[in-house]
């Protein structure tokens, strides 16, 4: 199994992805794209679960999460059951550069860390904002590169932390994204990476027993799956934060009008 692969495959297995930014993140997303009680919402490469569960609990709209993951499609509707919110959302599996929706179908389309690993990101926001309403919403949320070149210790750690095959862009990069799309009144507001406080926010996103269980299945898979064991390994590795990680890596929020 080539390690790109493994990376979104043993993630799925256990029942965890992240974004960066955490909860906060999520919650300054759904502001700028003003979802409430009554939105309907899609959100693009949905994972475990994690976030069309928490927008459904604490805002009151409906999610349509997809993922090109089948295993994930089943962690986020376990997690949807557990929450009391399934009749709340819905989770089909799909490709973020096809989308199986009519045009104009959301009020708000999402992203969290996905349109970095597409090889066509102009593509893809198209057809993000082909499938929202007029007058609806776009938002990224996207790792980006606050100053190019980027050294070579700070691309292994966002490679490991981040993704194995992600390529972030720089700000104007993204922003003309949203605007060729055709996106209006966009908004960007960037952050650089606080490592200890990336690791707070995944424990906030998933709360203790999220995490026990987690961790139940990472212990249970490293003991069965060799793939698995030499996967962790290169984690390890790779994931020493730089000291300077804070000049040149970082992310962004990307949000536009349709």
């Amino acid at each position: 199994m080539a390690h790109a692969e493994a990376f979104f495959d043993f993630a799925a297995e256990v029942g965890m992805t992240k974004h960066l930014g955490g909860v906060k993140a999520t919650d300054e997303i759904a502001e700028l794209c003003r979802i409430g009680e009554g939105s309907t919402v899609l959100d693009i490469g949905c994972g475990a679960g994690i976030t069309p569960v928490y927008l459904a609990k604490s805002r009151g709209c409906r999610v349509v999460g997809v993922d090109v993951v089948p295993r994930m499609i089943e962690r986020s509707r376990e997690r949807a059951r557990r929450a009391g919110v399934a009749d709340r959302t819905e989770f089909r599996v799909a490709d973020a550069q096809d989308l199986p929706f009519d045009d104009a179908k959301f009020d708000a389309v999402v992203t969290e860390s996905v349109t970095a690993f597409v090889e066509d990101k102009q593509g893809a926001v198209n057809e993000y904002t082909r499938v929202a309403r007029i007058g609806g919403y776009v938002g990224l949320n996207e790792s980006t590169w606050l100053r190019t070149p980027p050294p070579a210790d700070v691309v292994a750690w966002a490679s490991q932390e981040v993704g194995t095959h992600v390529s972030p862009l720089i700000r104007e990069e993204w922003e003309e994204l949203l605007i060729h799309a055709g996106l209006t009144d966009i908004t960007v507001r960037i952050q650089d990476i606080d490592a200890t406080a990336e690791a707070k926010g995944i424990l906030q996103r998933y709360g203790w027993l999220g995490m026990v269980r987690v961790f139940a299945r990472m212990l249970r898979l490293y003991a069965r799956n060799p793939t698995y064991r030499q996967f962790v390994q290169g984690v390890r590795q790779d994931g020493i934060v730089p000291d300077n990680l804070d000049q040149y890596f970082g992310y962004g929020l990307y949000v536009g009008r349709a």
